[in-house]
């Protein structure tokens, strides 16, 4: 491994070398008139700093004056992209592999069929659509077309998304979510399965960020916007319901029976129906008292009733009488990360006894669990690579096995039922599509089903892992995928991507876009492993909240330096990537360390750190970045926020900002107002909002495909040429 001082001496000379050639890219800027003098940051005064905010009309989502401010960038980046004589190419691309037919149809398993969300270049919205177990798992499904997203919008004059089926084990009737344009808020209408039609007089809920669960065929668990209440909203500070009714159809939604309720200092309440593989039903309801904690409780005719768990567990399922539950905290002898069970009948005893399942090492974490009817499919890593178990219990002990399947790649549980002993598993890694296998009752060999075809030439390409020594000493592993004869020499062109939070794991994943818009066009992949993830578990994860969280960053530095003292790459020639979350990353990245890159796609991001509470659903995620309310945490936050920090130098690369007007969970204020801030300093940048799509920023296929060779065209340009 190398040590900080070999860094430094071989970083020197890439440094040196990426400075002059640097000067030749300034022109690409001159796209950006500075508009005011160069400014130092403005100052932190107030709640979130908006009285020295110029920019807070930006916020006002559809406002005219910010629309007009958002079109007039879109056409500026529009054309600084799609002239380049490569972006045609790359559109047409993004455009064939995200309409490719040659996809695999993950779903639900249900009733003796596989229930699919379908879109490809006809139907754009997309088919919901089931087939027969039996000739699924065979390979040969034969597909029923159930809705048509597409007519649906056209005769209805709308802009539908589609947003989940909420179903009950036994019932073609199922609740169909759509939202306008892709917003997280939707509204839920009861659809006929048998029937292939919406139900007439059946239960519509309006629009709002809804939880809806089947009680029984005739009632609904419904949490949603109920209006106000003795003047106050039914909604917590961070915008989700915490208000459970029981709604009973042919009854008024006004009318519905209070079950459960938070309060408005709650992030979120919801209640659902376990199902045991008998076919035993409980109602149980989550109280999320913070973004990682909750409290968990049994709906009976007498009241809700609390399960003995610790505040940060999560209720897994019910398997022949036993309640499954994840740990996030270490608990009565259990570790944290492990999986657990206790009788279903000690639930809500003061002292349950536990049966430890599953407890990871240091290096590894529970990706994903599945109940069949015969066992506990468990997916996990090591070191990030996949594994898969199946548990079963007998009465009285727990027994275990591996299922065999290969070795380097990600396994991702594809539809499973407690009333079903077949359940569906996908496996891939970065140069092997998808391969859906099926695993039989009892069986330690999954069966593979059916494989997709390359999307792109992966015989030049090859996958290795390394690791970085963070400042700390913590080894953050990271992988690179690049050509076989690649040159050592720091002169590859490379996009560095990571997120690092809310345990979000990142593992090898077959990706199509980057293989086709990026490898065969001369590119290295990297993806790092960073902490705030969950690939090491929930320390991995908790080891960077609220005023820990430089170790995030520093562990992507870290990451920065070692491609570069590796000869992978070099300042010049290295990009960044990431959203959400990972847009805050690359924003504080660009301010602490704008001398390792030379591009960074900033996709949906959390920007401005001081006022992230106050926008859309950013209340709820005080539990990972902390309160600008609280003065330790805002003193830690005033130095991280990447819009207040942004300052006039010359190594400042120009970034790509994307982000989405219909996005309700990250509010889109926070890159309008980073990129104006950006142009005022004088710095140049690119800037894209899509008019509609969700917090995934894009409605349909041909949007994202659109997207993404706006962004692979930017990194050629930065990268490349």
């Amino acid at each position: 491994m190398l040590n900080n001082a070999s860094l430094e001496r071989r970083l020197a000379p890439l440094r040196a070398r990426a400075n002059q050639e640097n000067q030749g890219l300034r022109i690409w800027g001159a796209l950006v008139q500075q508009t005011k003098p160069m400014t130092e940051p403005f100052g932190f005064v107030g709640d979130g700093a908006a009285d020295h905010d110029p920019y807070l009309w930006l916020e006002d989502i559809e406002g005219a004056r910010a629309l007009d401010w958002v079109r007039a960038h879109n056409g500026e980046t529009l054309a600084a992209l799609t002239q380049d004589r490569r972006f045609a190419a790359l559109e047409r691309d993004a455009r064939a592999i995200a309409n490719n037919r040659d996809r695999l149809a993950y779903g639900a398993v249900r009733d003796g069929y596989l229930y699919n969300f379908w879109q490809d270049e006809t139907n754009v919205r997309g088919l919901w659509r089931r087939a027969l177990l039996g000739g699924y798992a065979a390979g040969a499904p034969v597909w029923e077309n159930l809705l048509d997203f597409d007519a649906l919008a056209e005769a209805e004059g709308a802009n539908w998304v589609f947003k989940g089926v909420v179903a009950l084990e036994g019932s073609p009737r199922v609740m169909i979510g759509l939202s306008d344009g892709g917003r997280d808020a939707a509204v839920y209408r009861e659809f006929d399965a048998s029937a292939r039609a919406f139900v007439g007089e059946g239960f519509v809920t309006p629009e709002a960020k809804s939880h809806i669960a089947w009680r029984d065929e005739n009632t609904l668990f419904v949490a949603t916007d109920w209006g106000q209440e003795n003047a106050q909203p039914t909604l917590t500070e961070s915008g989700y319901p915490f208000i459970v009714k029981a709604w009973a159809r042919g009854t008024p939604l006004g009318e519905a029976t209070e079950i459960i309720r938070g309060t408005r200092q709650d992030i979120s309440v919801g209640a659902w129906l376990l199902e045991d593989v008998d076919g035993a039903r409980i109602a149980v309801a989550t109280q999320s008292t913070s973004f990682f904690e909750q409290r968990a409780f049994l709906l009976s005719p007498a009241g809700p009733q609390a399960i003995t768990l610790p505040p940060k567990a999560n209720i897994a399922g019910l398997f022949k009488g036993q309640l499954l539950f994840t740990l996030q905290q270490d608990w009565r002898g259990a570790p944290n990360g492990a999986l657990c069970a206790y009788r279903l009948v000690e639930a809500t005893s003061q002292d349950p006894v536990i049966a430890v399942l599953y407890a990871p090492g240091a290096r590894e974490a529970i990706e994903g669990l599945a109940i069949t009817q015969d066992a506990v499919l468990v997916a996990s890593t090591e070191n990030v690579r996949a594994r898969l178990k199946r548990y079963d219990f007998n009465g009285q002990n727990w027994t275990s096995a591996a299922i065999a399947l290969p070795e380097h790649g990600a396994i991702a549980l594809a539809g499973a039922s407690p009333r079903q002993s077949l359940a569906f598993v996908n496996f891939e890694d970065f140069l092997t599509p998808a391969t859906l296998y099926a695993c039989e009752a009892r069986a330690t060999q999954a069966r593979a089903i059916t494989s997709l075809p390359a999307q792109f030439d992966a015989s030049p390409f090859t996958v290795a892992q390394f690791e970085a020594e963070s400042r700390d000493g913590e080894r953050v592993p990271y992988f690179i995928i690049h050509r076989k004869d690649m040159r050592w020499d720091g002169a590859n062109p490379t996009l560095l991507y990571a997120y690092g939070g809310f345990q979000v794991s990142l593992t090898p994943a077959y990706a199509p876009n980057v293989g086709k818009l990026w490898l065969e066009h001369g590119g290295v992949y990297v993806l790092a492993n960073i902490r705030g993830g969950g690939e090491f578990g929930p320390a991995w994860h908790q080891a960077g909240l609220k005023t820990k969280r430089q170790l995030i960053y520093d562990d992507f530095y870290a990451v920065e330096r070692d491609l570069a003292a590796r000869g992978v790459t070099c300042p010049r020639r290295l990009g960044i990537e990431g959203g959400s979350n990972g847009g805050l990353l690359m924003g504080v990245m660009l301010n602490q360390h704008p001398e390792m890159v030379n591009a960074a796609v900033v996709q949906v991001p959390l920007l401005d750190m001081l006022r992230y509470h106050l926008l859309l659903a950013g209340a709820s995620w005080v539990d990972e970045y902390g309160s600008p309310q609280n003065p330790d945490e805002r003193a830690f936050l005033e130095k991280i926020t990447p819009y207040q920090n942004l300052r006039p130098r010359p190594d400042f690369p120009a970034p790509f900002v994307l982000t989405s007007t219909k996005d309700d969970r990250v509010h889109p204020g926070h890159a309008r107002k980073y990129v104006a801030r950006l142009r005022e300093l004088g710095i140049a940048a690119l800037y894209y909002e899509n008019i509609d799509g969700g917090h995934a920023g894009a409605a349909n296929l041909n949007e994202a495909a659109r997207r993404r060779a706006l962004e692979f065209t930017y990194l050629m340009q930065r990268l490349m040429d």
